[in-house]
Formats: structure tokens, sequence, C-alpha cells
């Protein structure tokens, strides 16, 4: 990226949370590691522009819904069929370590130029929180989809036709088991 990128980008970032990185001569980022985020912008306008990463509502969560419900689905917020029990969580593949394949990577750890210690904990605190929240789910009776945003970005039909069948049969299968007498239910 050139010199007059980077300022044009810090200077939007700094209007949209009120400062300006480079506002001061001392701050510019020459001689910046290429790419390293941490080497080119202030650690507390990075603090600010990830405290304002929003975790729910995002915009391919919201793309997924609306699509759900156009073909006739309806749920709780956050994608969650109660009479169906499936959950359906839409993780970031930055957030929830995927992606790293596709950027010809051998591992979502070699995304990381500095602080990579910090970071692979925390990608691996998220991959082992999705885990536990599956199983736990699951020992529940749920069944859990993962859908990552970067396939809602490429393919969002199909991925809401792999839902819609799934609550879709659930529900049946539900409804089916519901019908029958209770005699059958003793074998």
């Amino acid at each position: 990226m050139h010199e007059a990128d980077r300022k044009r980008r810090a200077s939007k970032t700094g209007r949209i949370l009120g400062t300006n990185p480079y506002a001061d001569p001392g701050s510019s980022p020459e001689g910046a590691r290429r790419g390293s985020v941490d080497s080119v912008r202030d650690p507390s306008v990075t603090s600010r522009i990830m405290a304002a990463v929003h975790a729910k509502n995002t915009r391919p969560e919201l793309a997924l819904r609306s699509y759900l419900h156009a073909k006739g689905l309806r749920f709780r917020p956050d994608l969650v069929f109660v009479r169906a029990r499936i959950a359906v969580f839409v993780d970031g593949d930055f957030w929830h370590g995927a992606g790293w394949k596709e950027r010809g990577l051998k591992g979502y750890e070699e995304q990381f130029p500095s602080r990579r210690e910090w970071w692979v904990a925390k990608i691996a605190r998220n991959m082992e929180r999705d885990s536990h929240v599956n199983h736990v789910l699951e020992s529940q009776g749920w069944i859990v989809i993962r859908v990552f945003t970067s396939q809602l970005s490429t393919d969002l039909p199909a991925v809401a036709d792999r839902i819609i069948n799934r609550v879709r049969h659930r529900c049946l299968g539900a409804r089916r088991l519901s019908r029958r007498s209770p005699d059958s239910l003793k074998h």
C-alpha cells in the first residue's frame, strides 16, 4: 500500500473514531514493517476499532436471517429454531480460525505478523469455546449448524437451503413422532 493510501485510510478511520494516528508528524509509518497493522497505527486506535466490531447482527448474519425468513422459516433471534431444536451460528472466518487455506497459508497462525502468541491463543480459545458449545447443545438433543461468513458471501442460497432442509426434516420427524399412539412409543 502506498503512503498516500495509508494516510487516506487512516484519515477515514480517524474521522470515524475521532482520532487521526497521522496527525502528528512523528507517527508516520515510514520504515514500518509492511502488512503489520500494529506497526502502522497507535494501539489505542486499534483497540477502539476492535471494540466496535459487532459479535451479533453482522451483515452476513442479517442476510442469512432475511433469506431464511423469505423462504418461510420463522425463528427467534440468533437463528434458534426452537421447535426443530436447531441452533445456527454465523462465525467470522478470521475469529474462528477459518479461511487461511484460501489465502495460501499453512495454518491460521501464519496470518499474524506481530503479537502472534496472543492472537493464536485468542483464536484457539474461540475454537475451543465453539467445540464446547457444540458438545453441550448436542448432548441436550440440539443440532448445531455452524456457518462461516465466507460461505454466506459466496453461496447464501445453498447455505440457507441446507438449513431449511434440516429444520423442515426435523420438524416433520417431530410431528410424526407426536402423532403416534402411546402404545407405539413403548417399543
